[in-house]
């Protein structure tokens, strides 16, 4: 297992762009939230740290959130997240952290991983499964800012297209029953 083959596969790969300044970490570009991964290739194996930075509740949406709520709603994630490694098709040993910080969950991710021409879909997957677990805790009533309401509009036109049988998905209801 060699460096250049742990950072190689993920220089190659479509859903990544090189990270600012910073040497084997990588910007995920297929999802509305702040997601980056870092490449520990000296490690035998490989250890990626996938790390998703998504808005808190209170932060989503414009209206007042109660304490109960906020609390129910982060706990809910950080129970999701632990089950990231469903996402794919690997056997996966994961350790997942959620914080909370200037008014971000932040979603952290860390596994070996001895196969490098995979991982950067095994990456991919799981920032996938964040993103989807997030939209999936979207608490219905309230007014969301963005990214959250580019999401659920995004949900919101495909569910529409899908339901309706019309590939432009003019119209639709939310995903979520309100």
């Amino acid at each position: 297992m060699t460096t250049d083959a742990a950072v190689r596969a993920f220089e190659r790969h479509g859903t990544y762009t090189e990270a600012d300044g910073e040497t084997d970490e990588y910007v995920v570009e297929t999802t509305a939230f702040d997601s980056h991964v870092a490449v520990a290739a000296d490690a035998d194996p490989p250890v990626y740290t996938l790390t998703v930075r998504t808005p808190t509740l209170a932060s989503a949406v414009e209206e007042e959130v109660g304490p109960h709520l906020l609390d129910g709603w982060f706990e809910t994630l950080q129970r999701r997240v632990e089950d990231a490694p469903g996402a794919v098709r690997e056997d996966i040993d994961l350790t997942a952290d959620v914080q909370s910080a200037d008014g971000q969950a932040i979603v952290t991710l860390r596994f070996p991983f001895d196969r490098p021409e995979r991982a950067p879909d095994v990456v991919k997957a799981m920032t996938e499964y964040v993103e989807g677990t997030y939209v999936e805790g979207v608490v219905p009533g309230f007014t969301y800012r963005p990214p959250v309401s580019g999401l659920l509009a995004s949900a919101t036109h495909s569910e529409g297209a899908e339901q309706n049988g019309n590939r432009d998905g003019d119209r639709g209801r939310g995903p979520l029953p309100l």
